[in-house]
């Protein structure tokens, strides 16, 4: 500790170390804390076994209400509530995350790619994990329908156009791209392609010829982009996530749980298209 009295004002630095903190039976107390302290102290001890806390504190020693012991409790309690109400913020702060959100990686609409941001967040997350082993993650996959099912149906229309494009060339579909002036082209033909019922017919059954907005809004629209394709498309986000975790952290650390559809529960400001975590 290192403490600092200039004109009764109180500057003081307390490093607090505690090696191999362990608990005893529970005690009911009315003035004991209520909160989940065995969770706070999984994120605070390293692997070692380890809490090395800095406590900066300050006052008046004019205040008659002034007490160390007591400012040095309050600011324990406030470290303990920080780490259970903001647990990625703290391990972010201390594995080098920096301003980075650990609580979620995001995706783009549509895709189950990771970005190099979002690599990124999960190595420190990775870190933090293999520091802090008496912890374990919780991964749950997301899709945002208002988001996710306009992607899905585009990703759909652009496969058509690339499998009508690569049966003309004999080439593979997935090395095939759509140049902007071509686009037209291969729309009719994926169009007359697609098995549709919804294709308007004329008098005697063949398809009609349609402007490429009516071709485009068909086949968007038979795109198979319902709950189920959503479901699969978080499903593969969660699967995802955990296969890159589990290369540097053991896979039974890593949980995944139930995917989800929709917005609800995600109160940041961060895409909705995303891997939300929890810790255990």
């Amino acid at each position: 500790m290192r403490y600092r009295i200039v004109d009764g004002k109180l500057e003081a630095e307390n490093q607090l170390y505690l090696d191999q903190l362990t608990f005893g039976d529970k005690v009911d107390s009315p003035s004991a804390l209520k909160l989940p302290i065995l969770l706070a102290v999984a994120l605070l001890k390293d692997r070692n076994g380890v809490i090395d806390i800095h406590l900066p504190i300050s006052g008046s020693l004019d205040d008659p209400k002034f007490s160390i012991g007591g400012i040095i409790v309050k600011v324990i309690v406030n470290l303990i509530t920080k780490a259970i109400t903001a647990p990625f913020a703290l391990l972010a702060s201390a594995f080098g995350g920096g301003g980075e959100e650990l609580g979620y990686v995001e995706f783009e609409p549509g895709s189950t790619a990771l970005s190099e941001a979002s690599s990124r967040r999960l190595d420190t997350l990775a870190k933090a994990l293999l520091d802090r082993p008496a912890l374990r993650l919780e991964a749950t996959g997301r899709a945002d329908p208002a988001q996710d099912e306009v992607a899905l149906r585009r990703q759909h229309l652009d496969r058509l156009m690339r499998a009508a494009k690569a049966k003309s060339s004999g080439d593979l579909p997935d090395s095939v791209t759509i140049e902007p002036a071509e686009r037209p082209r291969w729309l009719e033909a994926a169009y007359k392609a697609a098995d549709l019922k919804t294709k308007p017919r004329n008098a005697i059954g063949l398809a009609k010829s349609l402007p490429p907005e009516q071709m485009e809004a068909l086949l968007l629209e038979s795109a198979p982009a319902g709950e189920e394709a959503l479901r699969t498309l978080a499903n593969q986000r969660g699967d995802r996530v955990k296969a890159y975790l589990s290369t540097k952290v053991p896979p039974e650390r890593v949980l995944l749980t139930a995917s989800r559809l929709g917005t609800e529960g995600i109160e940041d400001k961060g895409r909705t298209t995303r891997v939300g975590f929890a810790l255990k």
